[in-house]
């Protein structure tokens, strides 16, 4: 990969980097219940499924900063586009469609096979991973 299309993925990240703070700073301040909104049970349950989506969203975006940031250092260690798998260029098309990938499409489709014939591959997997405290 060369230099000008490195200095677009690492601009691209840094952009989406910004956004994605931006964006748990406004679920974090949406986090807090006004105590009109907890009246009755319908209103209890209603504030209860808010606050939810609103953590499975911020859970998602701390995954995403996570990526985002091993992805900013792949850049910095010249790793950037390689398989972690076989070691061979992801691709270019593949980075444009998934800027985060860390495998090639044959590795990521072997791995995605295995993943459905085992009963590990059906857990979650952000399930019981420490986050760092970074963005939490």
């Amino acid at each position: 990969m060369n230099k000008k299309e490195l200095s677009k993925f690492k601009k691209r990240f840094e952009k989406e980097r910004q956004r994605a703070l931006f964006n748990d700073r406004v679920v974090r301040e949406d986090f807090s219940v006004c105590e009109d909104d907890r009246y009755d049970e319908i209103d209890q349950a209603t504030t209860d499924i808010e606050q939810s989506m609103r953590m499975r969203l911020r859970n998602r975006e701390v995954l995403f900063l996570k990526k985002i940031d091993e992805a900013l250092t792949r850049i910095e260690e010249g790793t950037f586009g390689e398989c972690d798998s076989c070691g061979e260029d992801i691709g270019l098309l593949r980075l444009e469609a998934r800027p985060t990938a860390t495998h090639c499409v044959s590795c990521k489709e072997e791995q995605e096979r295995k993943e459905t014939l085992t009963f590990h591959g059906r857990e979650s997997k952000s399930l019981g991973q420490s986050f760092s405290r970074k963005y939490a």
